[in-house]
Order: structure tokens, then sequence, then C-alpha cells
């Protein structure tokens, strides 16, 4: 977040919204499947579910600056452009 901040207070608010949004539901899926719910018990446990919540979110925020950076590169684009170009990419 702090290497390339986001250009404008909206980007930044998505930014922090998606990477609580997708931390918090990422390691309940974790924490599911990995059945780590002991891990509540301890304190070093908190701290370690801590950690994964900042890992899990970390994809969230990449995503959300990938949609801002295509967003900003094709402002002007037309929509066939536009789909030309994920077509590509996909």
């Amino acid at each position: 977040m702090l290497m390339t901040p986001p250009r404008t207070h909206r980007e930044w608010a998505v930014g922090v919204i998606s990477t609580v949004v997708t931390g918090i539901g990422g390691v309940a899926i974790a924490v599911q499947y990995f059945r780590l719910q002991e891990w509540v018990d301890s304190v070093i446990g908190l701290v370690a579910l801590g950690g994964l919540i900042f890992g899990c979110g970390l994809p969230g925020w990449a995503i959300v600056r990938w949609v801002f950076n295509f967003i900003e590169k094709n402002r002007d684009a037309g929509i066939d452009e536009v789909a030309k170009d994920v077509r590509e990419v996909l």
C-alpha cells in the first residue's frame, strides 16, 4: 500500500475495504478448511491468525489496484477496444 500509494481518496477507500473483506473472508475459509479453530485459545494463535488475515488481504488489494490501473489506462477507449484487451488477457 505504501510503496505505490493510490491516486485518489476513493481508490484508497476501495482498496482498504477490499483488503479487509478479502482478508476476513480468506481467513474464514482457511480456518475452516485447515481446522485451525483451536488457534483462538492462545495469544500466539491469535497473532498467527492476524498474520493470516494480512496475507489473505493482499490479493484483494492487488486485484483492486490492477482494476483501477486498467480502468485508468482505458478511460478514453471504446467498449470494443476494452473487450479486445480483456479477451487478449484471458
